[in-house]
């Protein structure tokens, strides 16, 4: 008996220590290459959108447009919504760009693999530039971006388009893990990739 529950605890210690695998390099060199490529990646740029903050798709809905430099910098008109609010939403945006997956500080770890619908889908969790870890879904066939894990929330997008060589999902909509209900929605009207900051804004 002793034998066995000294086999166990060992069992349960080898388990623990075994973390996720690394991500394969031709795994995200495949999943950049999907999008455009590393180099077409979005990291300034304007965004025109139409948010709906409701559980009805049909609620009223706010257009805005905003500056984004993820994951430091958002301006909504002159606010920098990161220092000034503590906006958490700008590691979502950045992680929508994949370029958090550049990132040398992020740790790149293999989920396992999904449904989402009738389709396949391979994970890859990001940390350390991230807290809590995020776990990001990539259709197994196109390699585009299908679901957001984070905190949560659940956030899945949809209707990909293409700007200056990039492709882009440019609807999402938000779920409560809990519940599985959605509680906002989103759609990208406009993107403008930016070469320098406007004039009026700082980063601080």
């Amino acid at each position: 008996m002793n034998e066995m529950k000294a086999s166990l605890v060992l069992l349960l210690f080898v388990t623990a220590s075994v973390g996720a695998e690394p991500v394969p390099k031709e795994t995200l060199a495949e999943t950049l290459k999907a999008v455009g490529g590393e180099d077409k990646l979005l990291k300034l740029f304007s965004l025109k959108e139409k948010l709906v903050v409701n559980a009805d798709p049909n609620a009223k809905a706010t257009v805005r447009t905003t500056i984004c430099e993820p994951p430091k910098y958002w301006w909504l008109g002159k606010t920098e919504r990161v220092s000034e609010q503590k906006e958490p939403a700008t590691f979502l945006v950045w992680a929508w760009t994949l370029a958090i997956l550049t990132d040398p500080k992020s740790k790149l770890e293999t989920a396992a693999e999904i449904k989402i619908g009738d389709r396949a889908a391979y994970g890859i969790t990001v940390s350390e530039t991230v807290t809590p870890a995020m776990t990001m879904y990539f259709d197994r066939e196109t390699k585009l971006l299908t679901r957001i894990d984070w905190r949560t929330d659940q956030h899945l997008f949809s209707d990909w388009k293409e700007h200056d060589g990039v492709k882009y999902a440019s609807k999402c909509v938000g779920y409560k893990t809990k519940t599985g209900k959605p509680w906002y929605y989103t759609e990208i009207l406009n993107v403008e990739r930016l070469k320098e900051l406007p004039q009026g804004l700082m980063r601080k």
